[in-house]
Parts: structure tokens; C-alpha cells; sequence
């Protein structure tokens, strides 16, 4: 099992920038192992960038998984065979937010944020006060910054960031393979709870 979980460990590690830490938890006998296939797996990470995106907490179960066990055992990397569900949670920093949206893989979401809800682009920074996501956005030639309170929530299997006092609205395109079942702001983070299919 451990050959196993160290596979998995790696295929997670190349699929990302950087993690910080990875706890990898595989469910299942050692002879459904042997034959390829776990029950399920748990992952808890902590600040993990993955395609540029900064996020703070992931924790995700997975549900049964087959895996090509031949590669492992030659020591190359863990081989998926079909596709899987997984379902968790993600959180993540409004600084971290800022961060990812300023990158260039993630501008262009950023800016449509800004146009959509300030009418202004480019979206300077994010910051969570209270229960609140508070977008900040600089107008050419001005000093200040026009700032927004919004609020989050799940609808449609993705994200809605509504203005709090105009009703605003904008919703996150979302790749199609994740659902977004909840969405709010709890300990100072943005909060995502959801489901996705993985595939090979």
C-alpha cells in the first residue's frame, strides 16, 4: 500500500506547482491493491498552487480508483485507468486570490470580475472583511480605489458574487467536469464545497 500511496503522492506533486503539504490516506485491502484498485482515497493539502492558482486548504475523498499497479511496481508514476468522482472542499485567502487573478493565466478572470461587477478593469486586490468579499478596482488616473462588498453563494454548479447593496451579479465560468455545491466566506477564507470527475 505504501508503494501505492507514494505513486499517487508523486502523480499529485507533478500535477501541481508546489504544495506545502500532503497527507494521502488509501482505502482498501491489500488485495483489491494488488489488483489495481482502491476503495477510495483522502487528501488534506495545505497551500497548494496548482496551474497558478493559490489555494490555501484542499480536502478531498475520492471515490473508487483504478490504477495501472504494473507502472508502480517498474517505480514509474501512478497510471489512471478510468475516470473518478471526488468530491471536498477547497478554501482560499483573499491574498492568495489576489496573487492568482494578477498572474497571467488567471488575468483575464480577474479583469471580467472587474468589468462585470466595478465596471472597471484591471481588479487591484480582494480582501474578506467580515462576511464579506470586498473587490477593489483603480480607475485611470484616479488615486483611491473604488471598492465593492459582495457575497458568494452556489448556484447553477458554480459561483455567484453578488454586489451587496446594487444586486450586481456575476458568475464564475466554470469547467464542466466541477459542480460547486456551496460557496460562502467562513474563517477569513473563501469556502468552495463541491464535486468533480477526474480523468486519466
Amino acid at each position: 500500500m505504501q508503494l501505492i500511496a507514494t505513486g499517487l503522492q508523486l502523480w499529485i506533486r507533478q500535477q501541481c506547482e508546489s504544495i506545502e503539504s500532503l497527507d494521502l490516506q488509501l482505502e482498501g485491502s491489500a488485495l483489491q491493491l494488488l489488483r489495481g484498485r482502491l476503495s477510495g482515497v483522502r487528501l488534506m493539502a495545505r497551500r497548494v498552487r496548482y496551474q497558478d492558482l493559490e489555494i490555501e486548504l484542499v480536502e478531498l475523498r475520492a471515490d473508487p480508483i483504478r490504477v495501472a499497479v504494473g507502472n508502480v511496481l517498474k517505480g514509474q508514476s501512478v497510471q489512471l485507468e478510468d475516470p473518478f468522482g471526488i468530491r471536498g472542499q477547497v478554501a482560499f485567502t483573499a491574498e492568495g486570490l489576489s496573487r492568482s487573478l494578477s498572474r497571467p493565466q488567471w488575468r483575464s478572470l480577474g479583469d471580467w470580475l472587474g468589468e462585470q461587477l466595478l465596471g472597471l478593469v484591471p481588479l487591484v486586490r480582494l480582501r474578506i472583511q467580515q462576511d464579506r468579499l470586498v473587490l477593489a478596482a483603480q480607475a485611470v488616473g484616479q488615486s483611491g480605489l473604488l471598492e465593492l462588498e459582495t457575497d458568494l453563494q452556489a448556484v447553477g454548479g458554480t459561483v455567484e458574487i453578488r454586489a451587496v447593496d446594487s444586486g450586481i451579479r456575476a458568475r464564475l465560468p466554470m469547467d464542466p467536469n466541477i459542480t460547486i455545491e456551496r460557496a460562502n466566506l467562513e474563517g477569513g477564507m473563501v469556502q468552495l464545497h463541491g464535486r468533480a470527475q477526474v480523468s486519466p
